[in-house]
């Protein structure tokens, strides 16, 4: 019986091991992302996103991507920001242009939850080229060249998706190498 309640007490320390790393899916930004945790309870923990997760507390975005959604985000890198024409950032950041900064992050955000497979879908679904409205109220025109997912903007520029189908308990991040920029 002794061997029996030892054998239990450690085939549930092995499940225990295994279940934990398994909620894990998608390493971003060196860091683990869990489909039990938010948006944002995410997005802090990747060393690509530091720049995004500042604009997004700067334009007091952190109540809404932390609420149930779901929502799809299109998230840039450090290094998408980084592209941006030479103080860009740090104009969008400063308190008298938060509803500009707020534009432009919202323009990242789709209501509903949109998985690569739903993306694929509608871009199939719409002849090549299918139309995203973003939260911001403006368009994306989503495209695919192989298994990769384009992101057109509506001021010309174009996002590749690097890093599909982060999940969150509250939608789902694609990660994206470029910013996104409305009218």
């Amino acid at each position: 019986m002794k061997a029996l309640k030892f054998t239990a007490i450690a085939l549930a320390a092995i499940l225990s091991a295994v279940a934990i790393p398994a909620m894990a899916q998608v390493m971003v930004g060196g860091a683990p992302m869990y489909s039990n945790k938010d948006i944002i309870d995410n997005a802090v923990n990747s060393k690509d996103h530091t720049t995004l997760v500042a604009a997004v507390k700067a334009a007091g975005l952190v109540p809404t991507l932390k609420g149930p959604g779901p929502f799809t985000v299109f998230a840039p890198t450090n290094a998408a920001f980084a592209a941006l024409p030479a103080g860009t950032v740090d104009t969008l950041l400063k308190p008298e242009n938060k509803p500009a900064l707020t534009k432009v992050l919202t323009y990242h955000v789709v209501a509903g939850k949109m998985d690569s497979a739903a993306l694929m879908k509608a871009i199939d679904a719409a002849g090549g080229k299918a139309t995203l409205t973003e939260v911001s109220g403006g368009t994306l025109t989503a495209t695919k060249s192989g298994s990769m997912i384009m992101l057109s903007d509506e001021s010309g520029g174009m996002a590749h998706v690097t890093i599909p189908d982060v999940v969150q308990s509250n939608g789902v991040i694609h990660v994206v190498d470029k910013v996104l920029l409305p009218k």
